[in-house]
């Protein structure tokens, strides 16, 4: 493929004028199974380019570890894109925001005390070294100076939101190089953010959902010539726990599309197709109070999060269709979708009864132990201790990171949530050397901002009626593996106590997109024939799960969820259409 220019008055590909007109699709929130299809719609849509991050964490979950097989064969992705005829833009973080966890920074950088992260600091810069090292080991021969569809990559992302140091870009600026990137560089941040996020030498581009002119305008003063690019042109929303659905216009979106093309600026559409964070891979945002983002990453976007073309999808087509050419093809059609089934989950394994067969051995030691120190990136961990006296306790913690589930002697007795920055919980030991336990969830780790040093577990000194408790085992428990516990027949007279693992099976005639409604669960996770869908939480917005056609299998399908609290009913429904929750008035 020919090569990216810069020039004075624009992007210029094969000595020609060129005009990205691009669309985020994160390959990591589609099942791999569906990365073509979503691929050819883009194309359909009038994109010439995709644009994808690549998430550091999952790539590498330990140190020393980079993997790109079954949904991270990124190279796969690539061999597809260039296929369909699409260049790529290719954002490798290492910070990538993306309402992701942690940013995609991996958890074990965490695992150093006084690590700094997105700086100088050697410690982060040399993992980074070595993680860019294996990813353009990797990906290349992608790069369209090899023959490939990649045609430029990000530094960093949105930099001037968190930092100023251009000393810090320009070490990473070296290292892509080093590594072989020879394509351009680009930077983006939000319009007041431009100055600080930018490196000499490296293109600026910019990020918005309105004012169009406002934010081209503050492009242009920071970088007076060069190509107009909106590297995210934000067409939606995420969503939070316990918030509403997000939703904007296709009328509005299309509107402010039309004056950016008419601007003559290239465009990234963010996103294109928003998808899902599968597991337990959601991040959360921290401005002082902690909020978790949902499941589904549906976004609003052209394509919804089935993968099917909503109104902004034809809007967004005949806008295209002005300034570029778009294929003479028709606009994809919904994709057939699950017909309602329900299913009985009729067997059950208390998660507390099953802790030897979900984690890792017990860690014991004078404090709780954070997950990152357990070198665990996703999913709980166990603490346990006994109570020095009977009668009234008060329990104090000094940082709850994320949600906390307190038992004792088996029976719970409170909950302490880091987003209603509760400490304290007060409840009665029934006797001296009572067994505490604390099951901590890991809600998602802060993907924006300087909060994302966020460790989690229990952080600090823990005291029962102001006595330091000083004799801990902690245990890891990823949550990896649903068939791991020894399940019993559900016994409807005593349902479990607590936290539960809940299995049952469907039969499916044909397998199809769909989605599974949690109606009268409460909060926790869900898998299909061992894949993680994610977490369900009551509290909304959104009540079903998206459940992609690769995962589901004709015949017979086993479900597994994984309750924190109790539910009132035993069953669970797969369906054809999502429920993202109540938009804003």
């Amino acid at each position: 493929m020919p090569r990216l220019e810069i020039a004075a008055d624009g992007f210029r590909l094969d000595d020609r004028p060129f005009r990205i007109i691009s669309g985020g699709l994160h390959y990591f929130r589609v099942h791999p199974e569906q990365w073509a299809d979503r691929l050819h719609k883009a194309r359909l849509l009038g994109l010439n380019t995709v644009e994808t991050y690549v998430p550091w964490n999952l790539h590498s979950p330990r140190r020393g570890e980079f993997h790109v097989d079954a949904g991270l064969d990124l190279p796969r992705f690539l061999d597809l894109a260039a296929a369909e005829g699409l260049h790529v833009l290719l954002r490798p973080g290492p910070y990538i925001c993306a309402e992701w966890e942690g940013g995609g920074l991996p958890s074990w950088l965490l695992a150093d005390e006084d690590i700094e992260l997105r700086s100088r600091d050697p410690r982060y810069l040399k993992a980074v070294d070595d993680y860019l090292e294996s990813l353009l080991t990797t990906v290349g021969p992608y790069l369209s100076t090899r023959g490939g569809p990649v045609i430029a990559v990000q530094l960093e992302n949105e930099y001037g939101a968190y930092g100023d140091d251009s000393g810090y870009l320009a070490e990473l600026a070296e290292l892509l190089y080093r590594h072989g990137v020879d394509v351009p560089l680009f930077t983006c941040d939000q319009p007041s953010d431009l100055k600080r996020g930018g490196l000499d030498g490296v293109l600026r581009t910019v990020n918005f959902g309105s004012r169009v002119a406002a934010g081209l305008a503050e492009l242009r003063a920071q970088q007076p010539e060069g190509p107009l690019m909106c590297s995210e042109f934000w067409i939606g929303w995420f969503d939070r726990w316990g918030g509403t659905h997000v939703t904007r216009s296709a009328e509005d979106a299309a509107a402010d599309l039309d004056r950016l093309l008419s601007a003559g600026a290239s465009v990234n559409l963010y996103m294109f197709h928003g998808g899902t964070n599968f597991g337990f891979t959601n991040g959360a945002n921290d401005k002082g109070t902690y909020r978790p983002t949902v499941t589904s990453y549906d976004y609003d976007a052209p394509l919804d999060e089935a993968g099917d073309p909503g109104p902004k999808y034809t809007a967004f087509r005949e806008v295209i269709a002005r300034y570029a050419s778009v294929p003479d093809e028709p606009v994809p059609v919904p994709a057939p979708k699950l017909t309602e089934a329900v299913a009985d989950l009729a067997s059950c394994a208390g998660l507390l009864d099953q802790i030897e067969l979900l984690g890792g051995p017990a860690v014991h030691a004078d404090h709780p132990v954070t997950m990152e120190q357990l070198g665990q990136s996703f999913g709980f961990i166990l603490y346990e201790t006994t109570l020095p006296d009977a009668g009234r306790t008060v329990l104090r913690v000094q940082e709850v990171h994320d949600r906390a589930q307190v038992f004792v002697d088996g029976q719970p007795v409170g909950v302490l949530d880091r987003e209603n920055h509760e400490h304290a919980l007060t409840f009665l030991a029934p006797r001296r050397g009572a067994r505490l336990a604390v099951l901590v969830e890991n809600q998602g780790r802060v993907n924006y901002g300087r909060a994302m040093h966020d460790r989690k577990g229990l952080l600090g000194a823990v005291t029962a009626n102001g006595l330091i408790l000083d004799d801990w085992y902690s245990r890891s428990l990823p949550m990896d593996n649903p068939s791991a516990p020894s399940y019993t027949a559900l016994d409807a007279s005593a349902p479990p106590v607590g936290p539960a693992f809940h299995r049952g099976h469907v039969d499916i005639a044909r397998p199809a997109d769909g989605f599974i409604a949690l109606d009268g669960w409460v909060k926790g996770l869900v898998w299909i024939n061992g894949f993680a869908l994610g977490r369900y939480w009551s509290r909304g917005p959104q009540t079903t799960l998206c459940v992609p056609a690769p995962v589901l299998r004709a015949g017979r399908n086993e479900i597994t969820v994984l309750e924190l609290h109790a539910s009132t009913t035993r069953t669970v429904e797969l369906r054809g259409i999502a429920d993202l929750g109540p938009v804003e008035d």
